[in-house]
């Protein structure tokens, strides 16, 4: 292959590389983040809530990763979430991100798949309680087993780093609320084992439905499968849940099993 070819291709790979950046943010990758070479504070401030007009380029109303369609919320009003939180730093520092913002690794801010950009949310981990607010600026983490992506910061006041995950739960705030531009006062247990973590598979209207798909899953998965009842709307909704789920990686293992026989829906509850 002549070199002025060869250079031509090489120049159209990374332009195709960097357009995929800027189109997913920082958080495309599933490999594991560091650090950086200087030390973060230790004590770092929470982000400050703020009302902040969208982003023009990260709110589009669907986007595409690796094959797999995600929709952009109209609003955060009332989002609460709980899951698997990750954590990206070095690899991405000085990075645009998904909002046109660029990633600062010491900054309290985030990635996540849904939520408008940008939005404030308060995270709080399970396994011992720690809360940060963060910036949500950012499209991630593109994980089948992972809410959000934590900047470096974020990650270290939450006592996330060493393991690298942990269970969270995550509650939107409304800077335009006075009652909400600090952290909400909400007591979790001390660890995720004692919050109840379940995933939840699927929701149905009549019970043989959800005994017919507890009858599928406790062929493929290890942990208890069962069904619990919750009353809206006038009629009894049968949930079908696994768990408590006592760790990341046991819900790994779960998420991996699932997709085994097709199962791609499900989301964490607690119970």
């Amino acid at each position: 292959m002549p070199a002025s070819h060869a250079k031509r291709m090489e120049r159209s790979r990374t332009g195709l590389f960097f357009a995929v950046l800027l189109l997913c943010g920082c958080s495309t990758t599933v490999e594991r983040d560091g650090p950086g070479k200087r030390r973060a504070p230790t004590d770092v401030a929470d982000a400050v809530p703020k009302v902040e007009a969208k982003s023009k380029y990260g709110n589009p109303a669907s986007y595409e990763v690796l094959g797999k369609r995600y929709y952009t919320l109209k609003t955060a009003a009332g989002f609460s979430q709980r899951g698997v939180a990750s954590w990206y730093g070095e690899k991405f520092h000085g990075r645009k991100t998904s909002s046109g913002e660029v990633y600062d690794m010491y900054k309290m801010t985030a990635a996540h798949k849904g939520l408008p950009l940008p939005t404030y949310v308060e995270v709080i981990n399970l396994d011992n309680q720690r809360r940060a607010v963060v910036k949500v600026n950012d499209r991630g983490p593109f994980h089948d087993n992972r809410v959000i992506d934590l900047s470096y910061a974020a990650a270290l006041k939450l006592g996330v780093v060493e393991k690298g995950t942990a269970f969270v739960q995550i509650n939107a705030i409304d800077p335009s609320s006075e009652g909400q531009r600090t952290a909400r006062n909400v007591q979790y247990p001390a660890n995720s084992q004692q919050s109840g973590v379940y995933l939840q598979v699927g929701a149905f209207r009549e019970r043989q439905n959800a005994q017919a798909l507890v009858d599928k899953l406790t062929r493929v998965v290890a942990g208890k499968v069962g069904i619990t009842q919750v009353f809206t709307a006038g009629s009894t909704l049968h949930r079908v849940q696994i768990g408590p789920v006592m760790s990341v990686a046991a819900a790994d293992s779960l998420v991996a099993a699932l997709a085994s026989i097709g199962i791609s829906e499900h989301h964490f509850v607690s119970n």
